[in-house]
């Protein structure tokens, strides 16, 4: 009954969660991000404003709902390379993947929500700072893949060139949806771009932290 009850109340709570993530995007949206506060989310959401800041401790978490996917995305794709793929080999592929599915983690994320962002100078800058972590944990992920000692500069300066890559593709992504682009027109071109980003990579990358063969 314990157990039963607790995952009642943590279903209650991830159903409270989205709902006012909901209701704060439609607001975003409507009236953009630096012009919606907190009490009109609340009245939105039919909760007290301390139930709002409970959940989510800064206003841009509840537009930017991908955080945690994203940060990590770059990280797990290497921790979950395949034997003998290299952590380029693994995060081309991923990425390619992601574009086919028209991920928000590669920056599909639609024409108003993209101008959303773009408009928010908060918005802005929290996703410099995801950006940046997420080269972070890619470093990690990499120095741990290669066992690297902990003053070898290798699993940084990897980090910062395929991070860097996957930064520059997801501004060419925005970039094309906040012209107007229809996605499938997006996607194509930006396999295109991806295609040739990459190929720069491989002379220094292309056999940097190769996940050992299957036993």
């Amino acid at each position: 009954m314990g157990t039963e009850t607790a995952g009642l109340r943590e279903a209650k709570k991830q159903e409270t969660r989205q709902l006012i993530s909901d209701h704060a995007t439609r607001l975003f949206l409507e009236q953009g991000f630096e012009d919606t506060t907190i009490a009109e989310i609340a009245d939105a959401a039919r909760v007290a404003k301390k139930t709002v800041t409970n959940y989510f401790a800064r206003k841009e978490d509840m537009a930017l709902d991908h955080q945690e996917a994203f940060a990590g995305a770059l990280a797990r794709t290497v921790a979950d390379r395949a034997p003998g793929e290299s952590a380029l080999g693994a995060l081309r592929r991923a990425f390619g993947e992601d574009v086919g599915r028209r991920s928000p983690v590669a920056g599909f994320s639609g024409l108003p929500f993209a101008r959303m962002v773009a408009d928010s100078p908060t918005l802005t800058a929290r996703l410099r700072d995801l950006h940046d972590r997420r080269e972070e944990e890619l470093a990690r992920a990499l120095a741990e893949a290669t066992a690297a000692a902990p003053e070898d500069i290798t699993p940084a300066a990897a980090a910062a060139q395929l991070a860097a890559a996957h930064r520059l593709l997801f501004g060419r992504i925005q970039e094309l949806t906040l012209a107007g682009h229809p996605v499938d027109a997006v996607a194509e071109s930006v396999v295109q771009d991806a295609d040739q980003v990459f190929a720069m990579l491989e002379p220094a990358l292309a056999d940097y932290a190769v996940a050992p063969p299957a036993d």
